[in-house]
Formats: C-alpha cells, structure tokens, sequence
C-alpha cells in the first residue's frame, strides 16, 4: 500500500497546506467519488426507479450494485441495507418505528461512551412508548466501556441494545462480542453505530452479529451521506412510516422521497475504494502515523489525555486537553498553523458529562485517516508544545 504522500493527490480537497485532522466530523472526498458523482449527475440517466426507459434502468441498477458493494465492504446482505441522508435522520427514523414497538415495561439498553445520535434517538422512542432508557458507564481511568456493569443492564425485559462500534471522543473500540451475546440470550436485538468504526476497521456484520449497524460515507471518503445494515426479516417487520405507494419489503420501504443518485454513485466509489486498499492494510498504516501522535501528547509535560494509552482496544484518533488552555483556544492556536482539529464534546455529550469536562470545554480532537502524514504529526505536537509550555 502507498503511503499518505503517495495517496495524497487522491483526495482533491487536500490543498492549502493544511494538515486535516478533522477527520472523524467528515474526512475529504477520494477523487473517484468525486468523479462518480459528477459523471452520473451529467451523463443523463438521471432520472427515477420503476421506469420502462433506459435512465430509469440505470437508476434501479446503481441501488442494486451499490447495496452490493456495500455488502462486499461489510460483510452484510444487500437485501437489508438502507441508503439515506446520514445515521442520525436515518436512525431516528428507525427508532420511531421501534417506538411502535415498545410498551411501557420494555427497557431499551445504551452506554455513556455514544455519540449522541446513538443516545437521543432511544430516549425519545423511549419517552414515546413508556419504555426505560438505560445508559451504562465506562471507566474513567481506562476509559473501556464497563462491559460486566452494561450486561447487568440486559435484563429478560431488555428489546433493544445499542452500543458504538468506536468512541467518536475518545477512540475506545468496546469488546461487541459478549454484549450481544447477552443481548440476544434475552431476546433483543443489537444496534452498532459504526459510523466512527467503518474508515478505520475491517467490519464483518456476520462475525459481529448484530441486527443493525450503521454508518456514514462522508466519515470514509464519501459523500454526505447515510448507511444502515438491517437484518432482512426484521427490516420487513418494523412498522414503519412511509407513502402508501411505497413498497412494503426491502430497503425501500425506509428510503422516503427520491434517492440522491448522484450521491449513491458516489457512495459505491468510496465503497470500492476501500475494498480495494484493503482495510487491513488501512489500519496497518494509520496506527504507524497514530502512536508517535498519542505517544507524543503523552510526553508533553502539561498535556492530558482522555483515553487509552496504548493502540490496544482502540481506534487512531485521540482527545486532550492542554493545562491553562481552553480546548476551543487550543484549536484556534490550531488553526492559525493550518492544523485543523475539533474542540468541544464532537456531540459525546455523556462522555464529556461523566469525565466532568463540561462546564471546562470539553476536549481537542485529533483524528488519524488515510491522508495523515508522519509531517502533519510533527506539526500537531510542535504547536502542542509551544502551547503547553505557556500556561
């Protein structure tokens, strides 16, 4: 596999001299996305599903191909996966149809380690249904979800579990495995929020085993978009909100209104394009950019961490804050070296509430992607330090 310099000119919105470690809120464009998107939106077979002409064809071909693609990328049957907007309208949009599901009595499972779009939509189905909504914690000093305290959470009442795949804040890649197992002894299904997970690892849908498990392309070289991985017979079974003239098995019947085409050409663009860099080797290359990164802020007398030390049991992207330096201060000193990161909770809200950084600023993100150089290392921790030893 090339290295980031090699692959650099792939990625258009590259320029400016700007190291991008802004990834995990939405990483650039690969440049066969680009043109999927622009060739489809000019080529004329633009049009809608369901026709008799030529355009139409290729319309219902694109969805076909794509869902395949995608379920090459995840391990996962194109007969379940839903094309949208992004994960949050897409999960709400589920949740509200589990809602219909949910009776007072009925618990819903979730952890404080989500992003909130993993959290808010359950509460509201929750306060819809009378149903109880459960968060369990993650340890403050290692910073790996609590998995013995969320288990004790699954209980025979217990319809629904939603767990991150990874840690948008903080990195953590929680152990799946015996939480869905003890989901399913129960009964209930599992929801993974994959979103931060997809661009860094290799998933497996079969191997994970979860029901349901969503992502979003603009967070792997995509476009602004949505995925969602639905088991097939409970996708068909949800009672979900649509126009009658909708069909009432498949994808479909959760795609409301007309498909972004020219988005979904470049949904299956991004999709090949890290098939064919093989994610294996993807995580190979960005955890040899990540640790002298995390290392690096490890050694900066001044600088705290919040999250693993190590690159077991995580994703490469990392959350700090610097002694006597508000962490949206942090960011602008950041920026003014055309270093761009993101400050504040990146909408982990219970993560920042239970390490008490709040009312602080929460914390700086910086996040490894494909297009991260060693160079862009070095630029981040020489601002770092200059700011550390200033306070």
């Amino acid at each position: 596999m090339s290295s980031s310099v090699d692959i650099q000119h792939r990625f258009p919105g590259l320029n400016g001299g700007w190291a991008r470690f802004d990834g995990p809120a939405g990483t650039q464009m690969v440049d066969s996305a680009h043109r999927a998107m622009t060739e489809f939106a000019s080529s004329g077979i633009n049009a809608n599903t369901g026709g008799y002409f030529a355009a139409a064809n290729e319309c219902d071909a694109l969805l076909e191909r794509t869902r395949g693609v995608l379920g090459t990328l995840f391990g996962a049957n194109p007969e379940g996966i839903c094309l949208g907007a992004n994960m949050t309208t897409m999960t709400m949009a589920l949740t509200r149809a589990i809602a219909r599901t949910l009776k007072p009595g009925d618990r819903v499972v979730g952890t404080k380690l989500d992003h909130d779009a993993n959290v808010s939509p359950w509460r509201i189905a929750c306060e819809l249904s009378g149903a109880e909504h459960v968060l369990a914690p993650f340890n403050t000093s290692t910073f790996e979800l609590d998995t013995d305290a969320m288990i004790a959470l699954i209980t025979p009442n217990t319809k629904w579990v939603a767990i991150t795949g990874a840690s948008n804040l903080l990195g953590t890649a929680p152990n799946l495995k015996p939480i869905i197992d003890a989901a399913h002894n129960v009964g209930a299904r599992v929801f993974v929020d994959a979103v931060h997970l997809a661009v860094h690892r290799q998933i497996d849908i079969g191997q994970i085993g979860c029901d349901v498990l969503a992502t979003s392309p603009y967070k792997w070289y995509g476009p602004h978009a949505g995925v969602r991985c639905v088991e097939p017979e409970l996708l068909n079974s949800l009672p979900v909100a649509k126009v009658r003239p909708a069909k009432n098995i498949g994808p479909s019947r959760f795609e409301t209104g007309t498909p972004n085409f020219e988005g979904i050409a470049a949904v299956e663009a991004a999709a090949r394009f890290l098939i064919e860099e093989d994610m294996n080797k993807v995580e190979s290359y960005e955890n040899g950019i990540f640790l002298p990164l995390l290392n690096g802020l490890q050694n900066i007398d001044g600088v705290k961490v919040w999250g693993r030390p190590t690159l077991e049991g995580r994703v490469p992207t990392v959350s700090f804050t610097i002694q006597g330096h508000r962490p949206d201060h942090v960011a602008q000193v950041l920026a003014q070296a055309r270093i761009a990161v993101w400050s504040g909770s990146s909408y982990a809200v219970e993560a920042v509430d239970q390490l008490g950084l709040t009312e602080s600023g929460g914390v700086v993100r910086a996040g490894v992607t494909r297009y991260v150089s060693a160079n862009d290392v070095d630029r981040l921790l020489e601002v770092v330090t200059s700011l550390a030893s200033n306070r």
